[in-house]
């Protein structure tokens, strides 16, 4: 089997975008057709409603893009409903062909960062969550990376790795200098260590971070740092970021970066741009419409044009 990093640019290339849609369901966001929950703890409702919404989304985006990124959170405030509905969100995309980074941010040490690798990395039978790449928070140092890096390695996953995050408050500890670099800086260095051993023939290894769409000169900072890592990019549209300023993220093939866009593609149909033209009724078009002009836009003004 492929490895991750082969299997995702590969992902990337037969879509010609690196456009990665995220899965954020908000119940009071919803399209008002899907709105069915009897009340505020109705959490089995909600979870119902969370299910069809991005089987809705999935089904419009597949043919679109290379990959999906379930935000766990949103599904884990509905408690046990949410997580049934979070598998079924999961398998719904790994069916439609896409792959599915499984946003988590878990971090943890020894024998528990183990279990958290194990519950989530490989596809195919081999984790009952079944995502193909997993989001790792690097803040309690080497030791609890290495077992994310074990299991992906093995599985033929991935992991992204929190480098530079795009929220303003990331900076509060990623921008320290210890003692002359940031701890952004160290937190890259590392990464590109742990990735060495993974390396697949696209030139990427499985390893790779998480780096905001938000900091464009900090994006160019860090992919000239790490030649050989995926970077995952949020922050693009309602956090303004935007396709000139991921531009750096790319190698000159196009390939090197994800970027994800969640509100402005999911909840398109209640963005002034869309609302009229679709509203909720036809929401599923206005998802649609809205990834189209993110790819349009990625090709017009990065190397993704080349794919």
């Amino acid at each position: 089997m492929p490895q991750f990093a082969d299997l995702l640019a590969q992902a990337v290339q037969q879509k010609k975008t690196p456009v990665l849609v995220g899965l954020d369901p908000r119940y009071a966001q919803l399209p008002a057709g899907l709105q069915t929950a009897a009340g505020p703890t109705d959490w089995q409702g909600q979870a119902a409603a969370y299910a069809k919404f991005c089987r809705g989304v999935i089904d419009v985006v597949a043919p679109l893009v290379p990959a999906v990124k379930p935000q766990a959170a949103f599904f884990e405030q509905l408690g046990p409903p949410g997580l049934a509905a979070l598998a079924e969100v999961i398998r719904d995309a790994r069916n439609a062909g896409l792959l599915v980074v499984l946003d988590g941010k878990r971090g943890d040490i020894g024998s528990t960062a183990a279990a958290y690798a194990d519950a989530y990395l490989g596809a195919k039978g081999q984790s009952p969550w079944g995502a193909d790449a997993l989001t790792v928070n690097p803040y309690l140092g080497d030791d609890s990376l290495t077992p994310f890096v074990d299991t992906a390695v093995a599985r033929d996953a991935g992991i992204f790795v929190l480098v530079k995050t795009s929220n303003p408050g990331g900076k509060t500890f990623q921008d320290l200098l210890c003692p002359e670099r940031p701890l952004y800086q160290h937190v890259a260095q590392l990464v590109e260590q742990l990735g060495e051993t993974s390396l697949a023939q696209c030139g990427y290894h499985a390893i790779g971070a998480v780096v905001g769409a938000t900091y464009p000169e900090q994006l160019a900072e860090l992919r000239a740092a790490m030649r050989r890592s995926w970077f995952l990019v949020p922050g693009f549209g309602a956090q303004g970021g935007t396709a000139a300023g991921v531009a750096p993220a790319f190698d000159s093939r196009g390939l090197g970066a994800i970027v994800n866009n969640s509100r402005g593609i999911i909840f398109a149909h209640a963005r002034l741009e869309y609302a009229q033209s679709f509203g909720d009724a036809r929401w599923q078009q206005a998802v649609e419409a809205a990834t189209i002009t993110m790819i349009e836009a990625l090709r017009a003004d990065t190397p993704a044009g080349q794919l």
